[in-house]
């Protein structure tokens, strides 16, 4: 249970800094000097920090300063805390006047629409797109490299904000000779034994390789990949079909490959991912945007 005592409540920050600084020096005239204040009045200003833990933080004596037992154990919670307000000012200050923001986007998908509707709206603002891998997304994302990110399903939703801003059907790419190229369209039941690539994440495989299958069966094995053109290659060489969005024209990027759509399963969803707790008016200005502007990019 959290400490609600007037103590907790009423600790004084900046008497929690001029403790610290006494700390480093271990000398109340050298940390006087580099707080710019009078030895007098940090003397003060350490007392009252003690009166309010009520505990004796510092020991003074003709050799110097010394930390107590309980301003050992204190210190380093001061310096956290001192490190948190800090963070907080700043992601707060950010938050209420914005001036950056970084666009992340994944294979064949298109923000420039809404990227330039906001640098139209916010001059002022440093607006960015970066590429990323087809699984770096979350990662991206909590780990701040970019603020929001038009991806495509499935994606881990824990601590994102997700909006689905549209809808592109899956298709199967095969090579030109494949006995299914030119068709007007295959299911699930003419491709049951053909092998698929594997990826090592399993929501991936579930949607990409519909594994399992409906009724139970899991899908045909198939060689483990880790960048799109793995696929590609395996796909053009004959080891394997792949199921697709439309979107993602792999018969464009490579010669010898032809696409089929694949009829009675649902689409791949592309979304719109933020962090679900930031509050920035540069990312719900380009959600805004991203929502009126991408919803046709098909």
């Amino acid at each position: 249970m959290a400490d609600s005592s007037p103590r907790a409540a009423h600790l004084d920050l900046r008497l929690v800094h001029s403790f610290t600084v006494v700390a480093e020096h271990r000398h109340f005239g050298r940390a006087a000097e580099a707080l710019h204040t009078t030895q007098p009045s940090l003397s003060r200003q350490i007392r009252r920090l003690e009166q309010q833990l009520g505990a004796r933080l510092l020991d003074r004596s003709p050799r110097g300063t010394a930390l107590t037992e309980a301003g050992q154990v204190f210190l380093p919670f001061a310096e956290n805390l001192l490190r948190s307000a800090a963070q907080a000012a700043t992601r707060t200050r950010a938050a209420a006047h914005p001036t950056r923001i970084t666009v992340g986007y994944t294979l064949n998908l298109i923000v420039t629409p809404a990227v330039g509707a906001l640098r139209d709206q916010r001059p002022d603002a440093d607006v960015r797109a970066l590429h990323l891998p087809w699984d770096q997304p979350r990662a991206a994302l909590l780990g701040r490299r970019v603020d929001a990110v038009v991806t495509r399903l499935p994606l881990r939703t824990e601590g994102l904000r997700v909006t689905v801003l549209y809808d592109e059907p899956r298709v199967l790419v095969v090579p030109v000779g494949h006995r299914l190229a030119g068709r007007e369209s295959v299911t699930l039941d003419d491709i049951a034994d053909e092998p698929l690539p594997r990826a090592s994440d399993p929501d991936w495989n579930a949607f990409w390789r519909i594994d399992p299958r409906p009724g139970g069966r899991p899908a045909p094995d198939g060689p483990l990949i880790e960048t799109v053109e793995d696929k590609t290659e395996l796909v053009a060489t004959g080891q394997a079909v792949a199921i697709v969005p439309a979107g993602e024209h792999l018969d464009r990027m490579r010669p010898g490959l032809t696409a089929v759509p694949l009829a009675g399963v649902e689409p791949s969803h592309v979304v719109l991912a933020t962090r679900a707790d930031d509050r920035s008016r540069l990312v719900a200005a380009f959600r805004r945007l991203a929502e009126t502007h991408l919803s046709g990019c098909r």
